[in-house]
């Protein structure tokens, strides 16, 4: 199941199950694979920025890897972003070997330069070798990593193996429509763009030409929905859906481990995780923020009943 460039859904990004002593929640990481199955998802992303991937050593990280890749049915991306080429390479073909689909990765915040954040992703994508398919992380709010559209058509242009976007910029509506524009006139040659950012802008980023979602969220079906919606048309009904769950979403996607301490905290009372702890350095939810958290589902559920949560 190589990723290509006609990728397109729903691509949650996982967050790592942790038991409250730090230790990887294996049973946890069965459930969770199999509640985004469930879901109706077209891939799953870990190792990405939320799943803690720098908290991980090698060897979790690689055992994580293959225990989910061997219990999904659907394309599995790994993140390997790296400070160095070698850790990169070494993990990238470790989880291509295992059956990965691709891998995902973000720019070190060291790039300043078009020419040096052109430069990284050839030498990136040379590293982990030309057959393995990977996913160009576009995050600005957190790589300091500023891409504009004609970088990311010559990184694009550049590597073959380079597949599909994860547009997380933000303001970043009109990246999309550019980029799509390239490829109408021949400039660029297509590729997956699938948006971030917890979905925030994703009612509009669909309108705008994107594939898919490729974030976390706490309500994955929410985002399923949202997408099939809008691409078949139903325009209305898809913001009606976005607009119920958006309080709550925008409360999610408060940045770092915050944002992280709220998703796993819905999703323990989903039932998907047994702990919402987080690998130290992290952080919990206050009992005001836990009590602000229910009242938003709470609402949430008045319209979309899989908030309704008694757990």
């Amino acid at each position: 199941m190589a990723l290509t460039s006609a990728i397109k859904g729903v691509i949650p990004i996982a967050p790592t199950p942790f038991h409250d002593d730090g230790r990887v929640d294996e049973t946890s990481l069965d459930r969770m694979t199999d509640f985004f199955l469930g879901c109706g998802i077209d891939g799953i992303t870990i190792l990405g920025q939320l799943g803690e991937a720098p908290k991980l050593d090698a060897s979790e990280s690689t055992a994580i890897a293959r225990r989910i890749i061997k219990r999904a049915n659907v394309p599995i991306i790994v993140g390997v972003s790296a400070p160095g080429f070698a850790a990169m390479r070494s993990l990238a073909r470790e989880v291509m070997e295992a059956g990965a689909a691709g891998v995902m990765i973000g720019p070190p915040n060291t790039l300043r330069t078009d020419d040096q954040i052109v430069t990284y992703y050839r030498n990136a994508a040379e590293a982990i070798g030309s057959d393995v398919p990977f996913v160009l992380q576009d995050y600005p709010l957190t790589f300091s990593v500023v891409m504009t559209p004609a970088v990311i058509r010559r990184i694009v242009s550049e590597n073959e193996s380079c597949v599909m976007l994860k547009h997380e910029d933000w303001p970043g509506l009109e990246k999309i429509t550019t980029l799509r524009g390239f490829e109408r006139d021949g400039s660029m040659r297509h590729i997956g763009i699938l948006t971030g950012n917890g979905g925030l802008f994703l009612d509009f980023e669909m309108d705008r030409g994107a594939d898919g979602a490729n974030t976390g969220y706490a309500f994955p079906e929410m985002l399923v929905d949202v997408v099939k919606m809008s691409a078949s048309g139903k325009r209305d009904e898809a913001h009606d859906l976005f607009d119920a769950h958006l309080p709550y979403l925008r409360y999610e996607q408060q940045q770092g481990p915050l944002g992280l301490a709220v998703r796993k905290y819905v999703l323990k009372r989903r039932g998907v995780l047994s702990s919402d702890a987080q690998r130290k350095p992290g952080l919990s939810l206050s009992a005001q923020a836990k009590e602000e958290v229910d009242f938003l589902l709470s609402r949430i559920a008045r319209v979309d009943k899989r908030a309704a949560l008694n757990g």
